[in-house]
């Protein structure tokens, strides 16, 4: 490794969604407090709007790269202003996060135009000069980590690791009174218990049935629940079905709150039940307890040191990723694939996080951080 002592500007690359800049959290800021550096992230239109309320962020540049799956594409036009932007600001060091699937060298060649001297990257091949600092990439072959560990794993070559590695988003309360009327409007009753239910994911690999959903729903309006239902704009046409399908006690709030309303509301929320998408680390990142289910896709996004259960579910043949390592881990992993789950398994796991301990007598709930050995 390169000395790293005098770095004082680091460029952290992390262009994908929102889920992922929030697990890089704990490792941005070992960066910022271990080198006494200024973090400017570079990310995605999908994850910008989550990192002003990430502490750890100095600065943001927002750029959707033609390697990460998103809406909307720059072109080579905007890419080489990109470079330019990045060469004049003369940044000490970059640091790229990835997921083991993904490849490096895309943002390490933007690095390199940029002139960016230190570049600490995971790679499988021998990236040359492209990476200044390389950590041979093992996973997932050898083992797969928590991707929280992942990204800690990384930083810890250039710099300690501090004792703080929970994710945090900061909680804008001044926020709760314009929700708090965006929800009563909609009829919910904030005196009584209420819970988030988050069914929509932007692939629908990870789509649950819609009717497990509306069955769980049913079972815990009776047991004196209300369900307030979430998701984008563009989500609406789900979040309205459920909604008319569960009937009385539901309630349908897609659309109607921006990134830090949802951050907010969230930390209101008694629990967030949903699939394995970005809601699920804003809820890791504000202490609200979590039931997941988890379609069997990356085991290492599960939701990181809160009270959580994790429900697995299999994805359907025809619907599986192309990509050969995501294949290798789904033969390996999950060689033996989950079963749809009954309704009243998620309702047990939903009360056995809602009710107090000295009230349960269900088992405690578990926190996922452990390596998978493959």
């Amino acid at each position: 490794m390169s000395d790293w002592s005098s770095v004082k500007s680091v460029l952290v690359i992390r262009p994908d969604n929102m889920g992922d800049l929030v697990m890089s959290g704990p490792a941005l800021r070992s960066l910022k407090q271990g080198l006494n550096a200024r973090i400017t992230v570079l990310t995605s239109s999908m994850a910008a709007a989550v990192a002003k309320f990430m502490p750890e962020i100095d600065e943001v540049i927002t750029f959707d790269v033609p390697w990460v799956k998103s809406n909307q594409t720059a072109g080579l036009a905007a890419l080489n202003n990109l470079i330019v932007l990045l060469r004049d600001r003369q940044f000490d060091a970059a640091v790229i996060f990835t997921v083991y699937s993904q490849n490096p060298l895309p943002s390490a060649m933007i690095a390199y135009l940029a002139g960016i001297p230190r570049v600490l990257a995971y790679c499988r091949e021998n990236p040359y000069q492209l990476i200044s600092d390389w950590v041979v990439d093992k996973e997932p072959f050898e083992y797969i980590s928590h991707q929280v560990d992942r990204d800690l794993r990384l930083v810890s070559e250039v710099c300690p690791i501090i004792p703080d590695v929970k994710l945090n988003l900061q909680v804008d309360e001044s926020l709760w009174s314009s929700i708090a009327q965006k929800l009563n409007y909609t009829g919910i009753n904030l005196d009584q218990p209420w819970l988030i239910l988050h069914p929509c994911v932007s692939e629908i690999k990870r789509q649950l049935p819609e009717y497990i959903w509306i069955e769980v729903a049913k079972q815990l309006t009776t047991q004196g629940y209300q369900i307030v239902l979430t998701g984008a704009p563009g989500e609406k046409d789900l979040t309205q079905r459920i909604q008319q399908s569960i009937g009385e006690g539901a309630f349908d709030v897609a659309g109607l709150f921006s990134v830090g309303e949802m951050i907010t509301l969230i930390s209101r929320a008694s629990l967030l039940l949903s699939v394995n998408t970005g809601t699920v680390h804003l809820a890791a990142a504000v202490g609200t307890p979590v039931v997941v289910l988890y379609a069997q896709t990356n085991p290492q996004h599960t939701p990181w040191m809160v009270p959580n259960m994790v429900i697995e579910f299999p994805v359907p043949a025809e619907l599986k990723s192309k990509n050969e390592i995501i294949r290798q881990v789904d033969q390996v992993v999950y060689k033996q694939p989950a079963s749809l789950p009954d309704a009243s398994l998620i309702v047990n796991a939903v009360l056995s996080l809602l009710k107090p301990p000295f009230e349960s007598d269900r088992p405690s709930p578990k926190i996922h951080r452990e390596n998978r050995a493959i």
